[in-house]
């Protein structure tokens, strides 16, 4: 049986760990390397490290940070934020990142994930879709959940697989911070479409929700969150030991 992971999401802002609801009404939560060191030694199986106003803000992702998170862990690191050309994805790899999650630079140019792919590989390449219901249908949205691009979802996310895209990090913007559980109907949707790995973001609320998800959705590879796990409301350790008890295989 695969061994499914856990995920802490680190949303940077101005330097700092912010996290809100729906996308809106940010707020403080940490250093963005203590933070990370913290779920380095604590059981986390990967970090997403996103620059989450660097898109909007049109400008670069802040590496001087990226680097001291890079070298404060353990665990595989997944960063995005302002990933617009191969250079991008060049530079945050150079800074000590194992994967780029790209998201409104693909939307802006296609392309791109077929051209990173072809430089460092389908596994390097993941892209990020920030998803919400509107007019019927599952739609994209571009700069941190600013912009609606009026695209189907589930066919953009399609057809990135097949250019090369080789991990899907669907963040459900309806779910976000709502503690509500994990957006099932979205992610069945897209674990019905691709092949790859599909990391589930956005609605975690309690240990229970996890579990939910992988009975579910045994398709779903990793289950990512952030504020359960910033503000201690879940422990990782617990977290990964209820999972085994559920019979849902996890990494030590």
């Amino acid at each position: 049986m695969i061994t499914k992971r856990i995920s802490p999401c680190l949303d940077g802002r101005d330097g700092r760990v912010v996290k809100g609801v729906n996308f809106m009404g940010l707020r403080d939560v940490s250093s963005p390397v203590d933070l990370a060191r913290y779920y380095s030694e604590n059981g986390a199986d990967e970090l997403v490290f996103y620059d989450i106003t660097a898109s909007a803000e049109g400008r670069a992702l802040f590496t001087d940070i990226l680097r001291e998170v890079a070298s404060n862990i353990f665990i595989p690191l997944t960063v995005g934020g302002g990933i617009n050309t191969v250079d991008d994805f060049a530079r945050v790899l150079a800074c000590g990142a194992d994967k780029v999650s790209v998201n409104s630079g693909a939307i802006r140019n296609p392309a791109l994930v077929g051209e990173a792919a072809k430089h460092y590989g389908d596994q390097c390449v993941v892209l990020s879709v920030d998803v919400k219901r509107a007019g019927g249908e599952f739609r994209v949205f571009a700069k941190g959940g600013r912009e609606d691009t009026g695209m189907e979802a589930i066919g953009w996310i399609r057809r990135c697989v097949e250019a090369g895209a080789g991990e899907i990090v669907v963040n459900s913007m309806d779910t976000d911070g709502v503690k509500g559980g994990f957006d099932l109907e979205l992610l069945a949707a897209v674990c019905d479409a691709v092949s790859v790995p599909v990391i589930a973001s956005g609605g975690a609320g309690c240990a229970e929700d996890f579990v939910t998800l992988f009975n579910t959705l045994p398709g779903v590879d990793a289950g990512l969150a952030a504020s359960i796990f910033h503000f201690g409301e879940v422990k990782i350790p617990a977290l990964k030991q209820m999972l085994r008890e559920n019979g849902i295989e996890m990494r030590v």
